[in-house]
């Protein structure tokens, strides 16, 4: 049998792939992907072939991380429970699918993941496995083996000759990409502790950053992000400079207790620079080139977006569909925003659009001679109709005869 293991390079994966060969006695065909987490991708090449892979795949998909997954998510303004920008959720169909993809072509029999049963990776994995090739055979070893525990895997690591760089000194369970980094487990679950300051990676503490502002200019296509400071950047270049520069500016953090898919809560501490600039800049210019009840629908179909993201559901019609909706609404949303980065803060303090709805003549408090203010008594009368005959209601006021109307 042949196992096509997404791996990481980490203890968890680097136990599993001679757990699966120990095991089952099959070919473990190891899938890293890159995206933008940083790692040494041919170190880990290397340790996947000398722990007993009879492959080791290595992809850069930064960009299709970006422009298929990050940058859909961020232009339909989902976010889960008002906080959490997404950034794991939509990280694993991309691996899952390339999974199965390579699955496909080499002839294997199954796929495996090192999802906990605890988690919702392990859902969004295997929803992608199920959409993609339901044929395949799904091996999750956390709910299989007997190891229990962080010491329990480095000491079957040990006994294999196994080589890992984590210790039991290693406190908190980790997740990098271009777009964010998590950080969950040790400490942080007692949601009452403050997190410690040498935890977080991307971010300088916000009463630590620079004691002047920094402005940025944020350029936008079809709600597209493209330039920064009249400067056209490529998906990749543009984030890695945004999370540089937010965060410097200590930009992005979010401590949370979120509910889990599987029922549970949990403490969850994000490091999102580049994605809450782009955020908090989409929704700005927005504001300007969409009509009302547009902008107020696409807002329910964010809530439900960010649902299908965070439960794994990202191969699926309703996705699709809602996409489809997102990208009709983005026709018009392109333009600049101009941005204040101070101390944590991202403000917006300017935003213009050859598309915008925004008419000074009509908004402006001075004199004008576009809009009749009279107008308004009709207006509110009609508007204000269905609240006015149920007080009369209530109120016990009688409707006056019908006068001039003919009966059968």
């Amino acid at each position: 049998m042949k196992v096509v293991l997404a791996y990481s390079g980490g203890l968890d994966t680097s136990v599993i792939l001679a757990w699966l060969k120990e095991r089952y006695g099959c070919e473990v065909i190891t899938f890293t992907a890159d995206l933008g987490q940083g790692d040494d991708l041919e170190a880990i090449r290397r340790k996947a072939l000398a722990t007993g892979a009879s492959k080791a795949y290595v992809a850069d998909l930064q960009e299709e991380f970006l422009r298929e997954y990050a940058f859909p998510t961020m232009m339909a303004g989902a976010i889960y429970e008002g906080q959490y920008l997404l950034g794991t959720s939509f990280a694993r169909p991309l691996i899952a699918k390339y999974q199965v993809q390579i699955a496909d072509q080499e002839g294997a029999e199954a796929v495996a993941h090192g999802c906990t049963g605890k988690g919702n990776d392990q859902v969004r994995f295997e929803l992608t496995y199920k959409a993609l090739n339901p044929q395949l055979k799904v091996i999750a070893p956390w709910r299989e083996w007997e190891l229990r525990s962080r010491e329990d895997l480095l000491a079957f690591a040990a006994s294999h000759a196994i080589p890992v760089s984590a210790t039991s000194r290693s406190i908190y369970s980790r997740d990098g990409n271009l777009w964010h980094l998590s950080h969950e487990g040790g400490p942080l679950e007692d949601p009452w502790l403050e997190p410690e300051e040498e935890m977080f990676q991307m971010t300088v503490a916000p009463e630590a950053a620079p004691d002047q502002p920094t402005y940025l200019e944020l350029e936008f296509e079809q709600g597209v992000p493209v330039g920064i400071n009249g400067t056209r950047y490529g998906p990749v270049d543009l984030m890695v400079r945004l999370n540089q520069v937010g965060g410097a500016c200590g930009v992005g953090r979010t401590d949370m207790v979120e509910n889990r898919l599987v029922g549970m809560k949990s403490r969850g501490v994000y490091e999102t620079p580049g994605g809450t600039i782009l955020y908090i800049a989409h929704r700005a210019l927005e504001t300007l080139c969409l009509d009302r009840e547009t902008m107020h629908f696409k807002d329910l179909v964010a809530l439900r977006y960010a649902e299908l993201v965070y439960y794994g559901l990202w191969f699926t019609p309703l996705r699709e569909a809602l996409d489809a909706f997102v990208r009709k609404t983005q026709e018009t949303v392109t333009g600049t925003v101009r941005l204040k980065l101070y101390k944590g803060n991202c403000i917006v303090v300017g935003r213009k659009s050859p598309y915008s709805l925004y008419r000074e003549d009509y908004a402006t408090f001075s004199k004008d001679e576009v809009y009749n203010q009279a107008d308004a008594q009709g207006f509110i009368n009609l508007f204000g109709l269905p609240l006015k005959i149920q007080a009369l209601v209530e109120k016990g006021v009688p409707a006056p005869p019908m006068t001039g109307v003919q009966r059968d």
